[in-house]
C-alpha cells in the first residue's frame, strides 16, 4: 500500500528499533486486511495511524511488563543480572528445541514435580523423566558448542570401504545339517 513507509516512519520514530517497527507495521496491515475481508469498512489513512498508535500502547505496556518482569527476578534472585555463565546458559536454552527446552523450564525454573510438569505437557510422571534425560543429554551437548555451527569440509578423497567378507564357520557341513533338523522338527 501507499501508506506502508508512512507508518513503519511513524511507528518507528516511537519505537526506535527497526525490527519492531517492522512487525508492529506488519500488524496493523494485518488488522486492516482483515477489517476489509470482513467487509467493516473502508481503511483510510487515519484509521491506519490510529490503529499503529494503538498497537504501540500495547506494545509499551508490554515492554514495561516485561522489564518489570527482569527486575522481579533480579530482586528475587538477588544477584545481579545475567553473568557470562548465565548468558551461556540461556543461549543454550534458546538453541534448544521447544521440547527439550519446555520440559527443563517447567522442572527446573518453575520447579514442578514430574506428575506437575506431566499434566502440563500433557504425559504421564514416568515420560517426563525420559523426556528431562533427554533433554538434560541434549543441554550437555549443546552448551560446549560455539552457537553458530562451523561450515562443513568437503571431504578428501575418501577411499571406498572393502566389502566386509562373511566369516566362515569351521565345520559348514554341522551348520547345514542343524539348519535342515531344525526344519525337520
Amino acid at each position: 500500500m501507499r501508506d506502508h513507509p508512512r507508518v513503519l516512519a511513524f511507528v518507528y520514530r516511537r519505537v526506535g528499533d527497526r525490527a519492531a517497527a517492522e512487525e508492529l507495521t506488519a500488524e496493523v496491515f494485518r488488522i486492516a486486511w482483515e477489517r476489509v475481508l470482513k467487509g467493516g469498512g473502508g481503511v483510510t489513512s487515519g484509521w491506519l495511524f490510529v490503529t499503529a498508535r494503538n498497537l504501540l500502547g500495547n506494545h509499551y505496556r508490554a515492554m514495561a511488563r516485561l522489564t518489570e518482569l527482569h527486575r522481579r527476578i533480579t530482586d528475587e534472585l538477588d544477584r545481579t543480572p545475567a553473568s557470562g555463565e548465565d548468558s551461556a546458559v540461556l543461549d543454550t536454552l534458546d538453541r534448544l528445541p521447544v521440547r527439550h527446552r519446555e520440559v527443563l523450564l517447567l522442572s527446573y525454573w518453575d520447579g514442578l514435580s514430574a506428575v506437575e510438569a506431566g499434566e502440563v505437557l500433557g504425559c504421564s510422571g514416568a515420560a517426563v523423566w525420559v523426556r528431562l534425560h533427554r533433554a538434560r543429554k541434549a543441554f550437555r551437548d549443546l552448551y560446549g558448542e560455539p552457537e553458530q555451527p562451523q561450515p562443513v569440509q568437503p571431504e578428501q578423497s575418501v577411499q571406498p570401504k572393502q566389502p566386509v567378507q562373511p566369516v566362515q564357520s569351521k565345520r559348514p557341513e554341522q551348520s547345514v545339517q542343524s539348519e535342515e533338523s531344525e526344519e525337520s522338527a
